[in-house]
């Protein structure tokens, strides 16, 4: 039976919105406890965000029925500091057991039992699983609304800009594609044999190992110089090319006999079709690497796949140091005045930053009712037209002209408030800096693309949290240590 939060109090557990801190205290936690400590005291604020949490929680079930989970409090503070702090889930689930005052926070008392309350690793990440990125979206928009009530003028001056959040795969090579495939094959073909008597598949341990070598072989290949290395390399190749499709033969007839069956249970079909998406995928994989190995075409990153298990995944050519070429998704964050990130989106397959500034800026100040005075880009999202319209959203637009000539005929021109605007608009940068080494934006370690995109909403819900519990601390006491930031609090 599921429950939003504890509504009785414990003798053994202050008041949340009462617990104290340590706000000599500089850990990151500070300012995230401070600021769910206000989100809890807000009874419209907490009924809004709890009521979030319960839709995703008990979207296709009744909360009055079942084992009682964790109540919808406790997944927004775990949600709050896994990557508010940037954890993994064994160092979440240490401090869901051991920090007193986070377990405070979360409703927990003293004399709570581990049997009673268990914060077990892999139940906190199906919990947390259960937020979708649409709600962790509405999640961050209420937080940053509760943090204009504290600071109001925040929003009259933004400034966006793009980075790349990585997916968690190796680098792709077609060598290494091709044997995550087959070794997926391989074990996945392995143990419908041996479930449903199929034979053919008794030596899939020395099959999984002759893949291995295959792709070891390849690899010291193509590291190989001198003459001859690219007709070893083909041949090596070629090897394992005969290899893939000898064992796709196999995994095929695996398939259709079991499909041929009088009775198909739904997890034969779920384990059938998983065996079948891995088979269509190593068959495209084969298929490039032959057209660009052996017969020397060039391959469009379209028609490209970067991993097996991610394959969302987009190749990036960012072309800056030390990182040219990054694996993942462009994220646009758009930040405000003190801090706070107001506006973030995983960017589409395609899409280019000059494509984003007019619908992003039409979207934000029809939300914030036009309060948005000054916006600064950076040149990568400079067109003429996009100019233009901008100014018509806003005040004081800033978007640096894209070449050397032009950009330094702009600023001859530009205006006091333009180039106020250009000096302050690295600082966005400085939030990215943050968002990567601070709150694990820096790659994924969630799966599929909707894990990733969750992964971001809870990157971005952490970073807005540290933002509001630091102004709300800074306004009970400026000396704090808990408060203090190496950012400046105001951007414009």
């Amino acid at each position: 039976m599921r429950r939003a939060c504890n509504p009785q109090l414990r003798l053994d557990c202050p008041p949340i919105d009462a617990v104290p801190l340590n706000t000599n205290c500089r850990d990151e936690i500070i300012p995230i406890l401070r600021a769910l400590q206000h989100i809890y005291g807000d009874a419209q604020l907490r009924r809004e965000i709890l009521g979030l949490v319960g839709k995703d929680v008990n979207s296709t079930t009744s909360p009055k029925r079942g084992r009682s989970g964790l109540d919808y409090w406790q997944i927004i503070v775990l949600a709050a500091v896994r990557l508010g702090c940037n954890l993994d889930y064994d160092k979440l689930q240490n401090l869901a057991e051991e920090h007193r005052t986070l377990r405070r926070i979360m409703g927990v008392g003293d004399w709570q039992n581990e049997e009673t309350v268990a914060f077990d690793w892999r139940r906190i990440r199906d919990n947390l699983a259960y937020l979708q990125p649409e709600t962790l979206t509405k999640l961050n928009q209420r937080i940053v609304c509760a943090g204009h009530q504290l600071v109001p003028e925040a929003i009259a001056a933004v400034r966006g800009d793009s980075f790349v959040v990585e997916t968690n795969i190796h680098y792709p090579t077609d060598s290494s594609l091709i044997g995550d495939g087959l070794r997926k094959m391989i074990k996945l073909s392995a143990a419908l044999a041996k479930d449903y008597s199929l034979t053919g598949w008794r030596q899939h341990k020395y099959l999984l190992r002759h893949v291995r070598r295959q792709v070891h072989k390849i690899s010291r290949l193509a590291r190989a110089k001198g003459k001859g290395a690219a007709e070893r390399l083909q041949e090596g190749y070629r090897e394992l090319l005969a290899e893939a499709k000898n064992l796709l033969g196999r995994a095929g007839a695996i398939v259709l006999a079991l499909q041929l069956r009088p009775t198909v249970s739904v997890l034969l079909q779920g384990r059938l079709a998983a065996l079948q998406q891995y088979m269509q995928l190593t068959m495209k994989v084969c298929d490039n690497a032959q057209r660009r190995v052996l017969l020397g075409e060039t391959v469009a990153n379209e028609d490209k796949i970067f991993s097996i298990f991610e394959t969302h995944t987009e190749l990036i050519k960012r072309g800056k140091e030390p990182n040219p070429i990054q694996f993942g998704h462009n994220v646009l964050v758009v930040e405000d005045a003190v801090g706070f990130i107001c506006h973030y989106e995983v960017v589409g397959r395609g899409v280019l930053d000059q494509d984003l500034v007019v619908p992003v800026m039409q979207k934000l100040q029809k939300r914030f009712q036009g309060k948005i005075k000054r916006a600064s880009f950076d040149r990568g999202f400079h067109t003429p037209e996009n100019q233009e319209k901008l100014a018509e959203l806003v005040g004081q637009p800033c978007i640096p002209m894209k070449g050397e000539e032009g950009g330094r005929q702009q600023q001859e021109e530009a205006t006091v408030g333009f180039r106020q605007a250009r000096q302050n608009h690295p600082g966005v940068e400085s939030a990215i800096g943050a968002l990567q080494f601070g709150n694990g934006l820096e790659r994924s370690r969630d799966r599929s693309e909707r894990g990733y995109e969750r992964y971001v909403g809870l990157g971005i819900l952490g970073r807005n949290l540290q933002v509001l519990g630091k102004l709300l601390l800074v306004q009970e006491d400026p000396t704090c240590q808990a408060s203090k930031s190496k950012r400046k609090r105001r951007a414009a």
